[in-house]
């Protein structure tokens, strides 16, 4: 029910804005607004589109003995990523792995110095926290932040947008993590985002969050998004949505995410292993996996939904994978999905049949990104 639902620091604009709320991971969020998801998408790519992204889970990390690398080595136990290496004000992509090598969540983990700063998403951050503290208090204090918000930027724009209000902002390259001064506060800002454009997410505390985001709003070419034109942005992208894409029954390795797991960490790395499901994961680096998510682009115009099976023949009885996020794609005009595929039918170009509304409908195997990413190196 709606009262049970928790709202953002953003919640009375968003209504403002005309946005149609809709429960989303225990939150009431918007999934669009009056423009709709097209033109929202749209907007994002040719100019800048603010997100509300407050939802989810912000958490740090602050050694007991005052050196990050004691930080850095207990969350090293959790993750199969190199934490150690991590240099100051940067942050990468993280994964939480369980005892059988699947994904408890993605995350992103931010060196700030003399902390870990940690974002997981937000249907997994109360057991997240509760995972980090049962295995990192030892070594550190696991503190979650609940008064800032977050709030995503994202688009050619965006630059311009954001140093306009916190200068320095421009200086950033992709991946940096830093605190800029403003007229609203502190600023915790990452040049990062997930719709595959340049970007950036900021943490803004939350009695200015409205006011800050008003500010952005302001500049004659940012638009706020919703949910909708988010999900459509990050699969054009290539990025996985956890809980569609990537869970607890999926290897990092067969969810094409091994680009992610440092050598550090592999077979004959310096500190290889030591991560939860470390053999399982290890072993599918070595052996490859018996699956792996492509991109599929099918044919027509009629998209392929999360669900939709997958066969190597039109005729075929067995399926050999299935559709894992599927919609249509505003910037290349076309339907196209992601999904899991029995390794012998992934390579690029591969042709298969999907099930739809009771037919058999053509499908290629693609390259990902299926939209050249725009991050400012």
């Amino acid at each position: 029910m709606a009262e049970d639902l928790s709202k953002t620091p953003l919640d009375a604009l968003h209504r403002e804005l005309g946005a149609r709320m809709v429960p989303f991971a225990g939150y009431e969020m918007p999934v669009q607004y009056s423009a709709g998801v097209m033109k929202e998408h749209l907007h994002c790519r040719a100019a800048a589109g603010l997100f509300d992204v407050s939802h989810m889970g912000q958490v740090i990390l602050r050694p007991r003995s005052g050196d990050l690398a004691d930080a850095a080595r207990a969350l090293e136990t959790l993750v199969p990523q190199s934490v150690l290496a991590l240099k100051e004000e940067r942050q990468r992509y993280g994964l939480f792995t369980d005892d059988e090598g699947g994904i408890l969540d993605d995350l992103m983990i931010a060196n700030r110095g003399d902390h870990l700063f940690l974002v997981v998403n937000a249907a997994c951050k109360a057991c997240d926290i509760a995972h980090m503290r049962a295995h990192l208090s030892d070594a550190c204090e696991v503190e979650p932040v609940e008064d800032r918000a977050l709030i995503a930027l994202q688009g050619p724009a965006a630059e311009d947008a954001l140093d306009a209000l916190a200068p320095g902002a421009r200086d950033m390259s992709f991946m940096d993590v830093t605190t800029l001064e403003s007229g609203f506060g502190d600023l915790w800002v990452s040049r990062s985002g997930y719709t595959g454009e340049d970007g950036f997410e900021i943490s803004v505390a939350s009695a200015s969050a409205e006011e800050f985001a008003r500010a952005l709003l302001a500049h004659e070419n940012v638009a706020p998004i919703g949910l909708g034109a988010r999900d459509s942005l990050r699969l054009e992208a290539g990025l996985c949505l956890y809980g569609n894409d990537i869970d607890r029954t999926t290897n990092p390795v067969e969810a094409n995410l091994l680009w992610s797991i440092q050598k550090a960490r592999r077979e004959g790395g310096e500190r290889a292993g030591g991560f939860p499901g470390a053999g399982a994961i290890l072993a599918r680096i070595a052996d490859g996996p018996e699956r792996l998510r492509v991109g599929l682009l099918p044919e027509g115009r009629a998209p392929m939904r999360q669900g939709t099976e997958l066969f190597a023949d039109e005729h075929d009885d067995t399926p050999i994978g299935a559709v894992t996020s599927g919609a249509f794609g505003p910037s290349i005009e076309r339907p196209l999905a992601m999904g899991y595929v029995a390794i012998d039918q992934s390579a690029l170009g591969t042709k298969l049949w999907g099930a739809v509304r009771g037919k058999r409908l053509p499908v290629t195997v693609a390259a990902m990104p299926f939209r050249p990413a725009t991050y400012k190196r």
